[in-house]
């Protein structure tokens, strides 16, 4: 593992000894294939991998006439490439042969599965008054097979992605070093043996059935798959987090061990179309008053979203608003939404159709109570009022594939994962009809990776989204299976995620200019180490690795973000299966993010790692400016570069004079352990020049309590002050001109701690009030304050005293 940034020359790339520079962006963690690929070896597939090494060799064993003399690289001929794709053809024969037998294989055994736990679950149900039924012998054998199939799942996912990526990474290699460019062949022979293209969604539906009737001894919890499906309006605790491509498949299975997967539908056989869940969002494209509010999470803040479950024949459409509210309030936040047909959508948003005629032939039904259907033409009218005053129009879709893990009609422990999120622009700006006068544009349906659009229409988010919900009694904690996967390796925590700001910020950079926190993590690889033992484990064995010795070939190391965006014009992967090795070494991966927390000693303890968007930005004040032009432009540049200045001849001097350095301590042995000895990385993250990144506060009622108390504060040791100076003026017994200096020392004390006072009260409510990121802590006042008072005190004592002759 290595972290592209020198801290002593602060380069900007890592040299390595052979002189080769790397251009990937600082901070990004980067690493050998070759090892991860040996370190990520199962016994049961350890003949069936690419032989990379093999490969890789043979592009260096060129027969062609040197280039530059004898010392010189020889020419890649064409009985060299004839040979190499001939070795290419065999790896991926074998490759695809494996994948197919042993993809047939876990299908032979769920099936076998599934009929011996219906054998037993019907010798269970239909046993006599006198009939023992299975014992508890059974259900332990048939619970320790089916973990064995899921754990044959989880290797053959990972042994998918792993030789994927390995014949990604050899045809670069050989694009790069031959010139002769294999890949755009390859591809097609990839198509031809798509091994890579296995979907597992209906393994882990089928594994999630059984297991849930193993689990249960038989008993599975029955109920209303909607589990609660019907409300209107339903209130959750919802954390959400990433999960890197590598790690999906695995973190499926995990869950559904505890879980079962959601079906609405039990007798349809699964169709993975039926996971498909779309949201068309709406907002003011001149304001984006959703979008900030929604960022900046104000009290009351909304988004309206027009939703579908499936592909694009699906006649109901679901009208939803999320209505934010502070802890503050005693309330919770709410969605609420109502259905409707799509046929009426266009004449609902633009008002021809009014909510009365919507829930026309639900009153005469009569299926839904008179209340419910009065609430719901509230919503409807609330909605379509907002749209037509405000403005709102389509301007963001959000497409991913969901899987739900929940008991039926219980929805205390709720899971979700989205995978495939894809952002696409709804709207009509910059000149191009998009969705028109439709709600929504009729050019795509659910076909991902959605090629056919331009790359500006389009975002394809490189995680997959993990959201937990959890509906527990006040003071009760989640299930300990919980706790230990969101602290596991597996999962990236990122608070308040949301699709509609995400996929706005990304579509409408032209627009936007302010920015949510997340935005900087992108560019770094969430991947980690495995903390601790929490995984996929095959009953009673473990994998192994290999002990080949690995080459010190520096070509090898790649980005995860170059593989990334390189891959996105690739091969497309509807599911990109694949397990956290179960041998991976521990300083194989990083997380950047951990590793700023090991800072040298120099390093301020108060320096932010995020610009938030209150701090003063020159080159954000440069565009603003430039965008207004006239003297107002001039004014602020001679502004900026003053400041400029002023800021380089203040480091000068703090360098010329002489000053106490600070010792750096060595690292503790648990950093050693988690960080090794490589050099870590010191970083803020910055926005993009012209836009800021918002740094969300929590802004509660008792906060401006706090600093109303703390400026009375400030203002009773003013008071107090300022008696000490009227009592030493007016009411000495001996009035002299050191009794009077010494009165007017406290008094200038006075004047300036009530001064000090007002200004950071007055400067502590406008950033309460706008909510801003600021240092609510004082850092230097009150220890300013003690010490004038102590020498006001130490001057007044020792001019008394001289006065009184007692020295």
């Amino acid at each position: 593992m290595l972290i592209l940034q020198d801290l002593k020359t602060r380069q900007k790339t890592w040299v390595t000894p052979s002189k080769k520079q790397f251009q990937v962006k600082p901070g990004v963690v980067v690493m050998k294939f070759g090892e991860q690929l040996r370190s990520s070896i199962i016994r049961e597939y350890q003949w069936y991998y690419i032989d990379y090494d093999d490969l890789k060799a043979d592009l260096k064993n060129a027969t062609g006439p040197f280039l530059n003399g004898n010392d010189g690289k020889q020419e890649w001929t064409e009985a060299d490439e004839t040979r190499f794709v001939g070795k290419l053809e065999a790896e991926l024969e074998k490759v695809h042969t494996k994948q197919q037998v042993k993809a047939m294989e876990i299908s032979r055994r769920i099936a076998v599965s599934e009929r011996e736990v219906r054998d037993v679950v019907n010798r269970l149900n239909e046993r006599g008054l006198n009939e023992t039924g299975p014992t508890e012998e059974e259900f332990m054998l048939l619970e320790e097979d089916l973990s064995d199939i899921i754990a044959d799942v989880h290797d053959l996912a990972k042994f998918v992605q792993l030789n994927y990526t390995g014949f990604y990474k050899i045809i670069k290699k050989h694009d790069k070093s031959t010139k002769w460019y294999l890949r755009p062949a390859f591809e097609t022979r990839l198509k031809a043996k798509p091994f890579y293209k296995e979907n597992y969604d209906a393994s882990v539906v089928q594994l999630s059935k059984l297991y849930d009737l193993v689990r249960t001894r038989g008993n599975p919890v029955k109920g209303d798959s909607a589990a609660g499906g019907a409300q209107a309006s339903f209130v959750r605790q919802t954390t959400k987090y990433w999960v890197h491509p590598d790690n999906i498949t695995e973190l499926k299975l995990i869950i559904l061990k505890h879980l079962p997967v959601l079906v609405f539908n039990a007798n349809k056989e699964f169709d993975p179309k039926d996971s498909a869940i779309t949201s068309i969002y709406y907002d003011n494209p001149e304001k984006w008053d959703l979008y900030e509010g929604r960022l900046k999470k104000t009290e009351g803040a909304e988004a309206i979203r027009l939703r579908w479950y499936g592909g694009m024949e699906t006649e109901t459409i679901f009208v939803e608003r999320k209505t934010h509210r502070e802890d503050w309030t005693g309330e919770s936040s709410v969605k609420a939404r109502f259905s409707m047909k799509e046929k009426n959508v266009n004449a609902y948003m633009r008002g021809e159709l009014l909510p009365p005629a919507i829930f026309e032939k639900a009153r005469k039904e009569g299926k839904k109570s008179e209340k419910a259907i009065a609430e719901d033409e509230r919503l409807a009218s609330e909605i379509q009022y907002s749209c037509i005053k405000k403005g709102y129009k389509p301007v963001c879709r959000s497409f991913y594939h969901r899987t739900a893990f929940q008991l039926p009609a219980d929805a205390r422990v709720r899971i979700s994962l989205d995978t495939e999120l894809t952002m696409v622009r709804e709207d009509n700006l910059d000149g191009r009809k998009r969705s028109g006068d439709n709600w929504r544009r009729m050019d795509i349906g659910i076909d991902y990776p959605f090629s056919q659009l331009p790359p500006e229409d389009v975002v394809r988010f490189p995680y997959a989204i993990l959201e937990v919900k959890l509906q527990t009694q006040a003071g009760q904690e989640p299930p300990e299976w919980v706790r230990q996967l969101i602290a596991s390796h597996l999962v990236e925590a990122v608070p308040k995620f949301s699709k509609f700001i995400h996929g706005t910020a990304c579509l409408f950079p032209d627009r936007i200019k302010l920015l949510p926190f997340w935005m900087p993590q992108m560019d770094v690889d969430i991947r980690k180490p495995a903390s601790h033992d929490f995984g996929i484990r095959r009953p009673g064995l473990s994998g192994t690795t290999t002990t080949s010795d690995d080459e010190d070939d520096e070509d090898d190391l790649d980005s995860y973000e170059e593989d990334r965006v390189a891959a996105a014009s690739g091969p497309p992967a509807p599911s990109r299966p694949a397990g956290q090795s179960n041998g991976q070494s521990r300083d194989s991966r990083r997380d950047v993010e951990d590793q700023t927390r090991d800072l040298p000693a120099a390093v301020d303890e108060a320096f932010p790692i995020y610009d938030s968007d209150e701090e003063y930005d020159d080159d954000y004040e440069l565009e603003e400016a430039r965008r207004v032009g006239g003297w107002h432009y001039y004014h602020t540049l001679i502004t900026t570069k003053g400041r400029e200045f002023g800021h380089k001849a203040l480091d000068l001097l703090k360098f010329v004079m002489p000053a106490p350095r600070s010792t750096q301590v060595g690292r503790s042995a648990r950093q050693q352990m988690l960080f090794g000895d490589q050099a870590i990385q010191t970083k803020k993250f910055k926005a993009p020049k012209g836009k800021k990144i918002y740094v969300p506060v929590r802004v509660e009622p008792k906060v401006y309590f706090a600093a109303e108390r703390t400026f009375l504060g400030w203002l009773e040791f003013s008071i107090y002050i300022g008696t000490i100076a009227v009592t030493l003026l007016n009411f000495g017994s001996h009035p002299t001109k050191t009794s009077f200096l010494v009165s007017g020392i406290f008094t200038l004390l006075a004047i300036l701690s009530l001064i000090y006072s007002v200004v950071i009260y007055l400067y502590r409510s406008r950033a309460i009030r706008e909510r801003r990121a600021a240092k609510y802590f004082d850092k230097w006042g009150p220890s300013v304050l003690c010490g004038a008072l102590f020498i006001a005190v130490a001057l007044n004592f020792g001019f008394e005293g001289r006065e009184r002759q007692v020295w």
